[in-house]
């Protein structure tokens, strides 16, 4: 009987200071950990929001990037790390995409996370050095018929967003282009550039500069409309009929993280997203901010698992 009354003190005990700590929430520094290289968009993003939460929060948000292995690196750290509010994620599709892809034990991209809020949806473009004969995308296909496995493209690594939306694409256009891995769009991109590799899957905003200034050609738009920025993209799906997928990015924590300190680093990322300086930011860096519930973007996660798996499957695509 003693025991049980200690057991049942001692849980008492747990949640009364889990309750203190929620409430005391928070009392120091908070990292937010980017599976993803620098200069990326998914690393401005966190950027931006996370350096206003920190003005709602009393306290710095520092983002530590950890690129590598389609996000894996950095995602299995959050995944086990202390549910305590003090290290968070932004993540994008990619964080779906990864246990599909590699054979081995990585994270459950739901039961090991609990969903704070969906920043934003942003868009992947198809991008060729200037020396490419292939104009548009229609050209870019009929090209890697006529020398299959002869284009190469870059990606951010295996299992990222870009790679897997670049293996869709080829699928339903029925071609074969050599896949180039490298660590972060980053590095992809610039090898784009300098011409080791033809084509890049990358984000629109950090290659848009370099399409003004004539230093890559854009062939198409992953997503399922135009872009505002730049509207004059096309989109993957104007040449290939039923392509379309959406960039989502948004902030995930431990699964077990308490409820209230959930609310409110919810609470200081929608404030976050809605100060005019903010969301100017946001427009100029051509995303559509989302916002929403923490339970509309765990239901977004849930859904979008099921279809990477499908992609996933029907590409072939896995990593040992």
């Amino acid at each position: 009987m003693r025991f049980k009354h200690s057991a049942i003190a001692a849980a008492l005990l747990i949640v009364t200071c889990a309750s203190h700590a929620a409430e005391q929430y928070p009392s120091k520094v908070i990292r937010m950990i980017v599976p993803l290289a620098p200069g990326g968009t998914g690393d401005t993003l966190a950027r931006t929001v996370g350096d206003e939460m920190s003005k709602t929060l009393g306290t710095n948000i520092v983002v530590d990037n950890r690129p590598g292995a389609g996000g894996l690196i950095g995602t299995q750290t959050v995944a086990a790390a202390a549910p305590d509010g003090y290290t968070l994620i932004n993540v994008s599709p990619s964080h779906v995409i990864t246990p599909a892809l590699y054979s081995g034990k990585t994270y459950d991209p739901i039961k090991d996370f609990d969903a704070v809020i969906h920043i934003a949806n942003t868009y992947q473009i198809i991008v060729a050095h200037p020396s490419m004969p292939a104009k548009n995308l229609k050209e870019l296909i009929a090209m890697a018929k006529a020398t299959p496995g002869k284009l190469s493209y870059g990606s951010a690594g295996t299992g990222s967003a870009t790679h897997l939306n670049m293996e869709l694409f080829k699928s339903m256009a029925g071609v074969d282009i050599t896949h180039i891995p490298y660590k972060g769009s980053t590095f992809a991109r610039m090898d784009t550039v300098g011409g080791q590799v033809q084509l890049a899957m990358d984000g629109l905003l950090p290659v848009l500069p370099l399409i003004k200034e004539g230093k890559l050609r854009p062939l198409g738009l992953t997503s399922s409309k135009r872009s505002a920025i730049a509207p004059d993209i096309p989109t993957i799906g104007e040449t290939v009929p039923g392509y379309a997928t959406d960039t989502w990015y948004g902030i995930l924590v431990p699964a077990k993280t308490p409820k209230p300190i959930i609310a409110t680093l919810h609470g200081a990322a929608l404030k976050a997203m809605n100060t005019p300086a903010t969301a100017a930011r946001l427009k100029q860096l051509g995303t559509d901010p989302v916002g929403g519930t923490s339970e509309q973007f765990a239901k977004l996660i849930g859904s979008e698992a099921k279809l990477w798996a499908k992609v996933v499957q029907v590409s072939g695509a896995k990593v040992n």
